[in-house]
């Protein structure tokens, strides 16, 4: 059985190695020194008067900090393939990861903790976050829309998922919409990405505006979600914790969020949750 090779695609490289270049506010002086590769072959690989070797396009892209992902991307537009795996988080050999996973989602107990991929997909939680999902929605989450898995972006901006139950909704639709616009944007723009943007807002009353985000003259020192349940009022606000050091896709889009009560009402209403389990 033969194998197709990649095809060479060195105008595709080149505007890919300036876009990104751009994107982070370097020159080709700048990126020649970052890469140890000289200022006239900068300038060659990007208007296509020269052709990348694989371990030019890893060693450019290093020094760029482009995304795993499109790293990928760049490779194949220059006629190479991927370097970089997309693993299934439940692969074997993923299994140290996924282990101090757990204990990072069992530590958090009686709060709760979600795993999340760059698009908010909820990959895992922890019985805390499963209590929590059952007490926010008074019962079982909806069932999420055919082909896709639940979504934790989808249920905060869909009208008939959380979104009636948080106080402050416009202002943390707001945020999460803007911050993970901006991502997308950062990372390259990838088009499924994009079309997940668009997919959420589409739901009712989510204004195009929402991919800004509106700067307060004294903002709080951290955004919290405040939830309204059949009376009760809680409000919490997250943390973020991501892999050092990936060197597979999946991996460096891998997200933990563990949620802290803003309260000591807050906490009481976990510590209860935690007690009925």
């Amino acid at each position: 059985m033969s194998i197709i090779q990649p095809t060479p695609q060195p105008d595709l490289f080149g505007p890919m190695l300036r876009a990104w270049r751009r994107r982070r506010g370097a020159s080709q002086l700048a990126l020649a020194l970052q890469s140890g590769v000289s200022q006239r072959h900068v300038s060659f690989l990007e208007s296509g008067r020269a052709r990348p070797s694989r371990e030019m396009v890893v060693q450019l892209t290093s020094a760029l900090d482009v995304p795993l992902r499109q790293r990928n991307s760049m490779l194949l537009a220059a006629g190479f393939a991927p370097v970089y795996r997309e693993s299934n988080l439940a692969a074997p050999e993923l299994a140290p990861v996924r282990q101090a996973i757990e204990r990072m989602l069992k530590q958090q107990e009686p709060y709760p903790a979600i795993v999340v991929d760059r698009l908010w997909n909820l990959q895992q939680a922890n019985d805390a976050a499963n209590a929590f999902t059952l007490f926010l929605f008074e019962g079982p989450p909806p069932a999420p829309p055919p082909g896709k898995g639940p979504n934790i972006l989808r249920w905060l901006l869909d009208p008939k998922a959380l979104r009636p139950k948080i106080a402050n909704w416009e202002e943390v639709a707001r945020n999460l919409v803007s911050t993970t616009y901006a991502e997308i944007l950062a990372d390259g723009g990838e088009p499924k990405a994009l079309a997940f943007i668009e997919e959420v807002m589409a739901y009712p009353d989510v204004p195009a505006s929402f991919r800004k985000l509106r700067f307060e003259d004294r903002p709080q020192p951290v955004l919290t979600l405040d939830y309204i349940v059949s009376g009760r009022s809680l409000s919490v606000f997250t943390t973020i914790a991501t892999l050092g050091t990936p060197q597979d896709v999946t991996l460096q889009e891998v997200r933990v969020e563990c949620f802290f009560p803003a309260d000591d009402r807050s906490d009481a209403l976990f510590r209860s949750l935690a007690a009925k389990r």
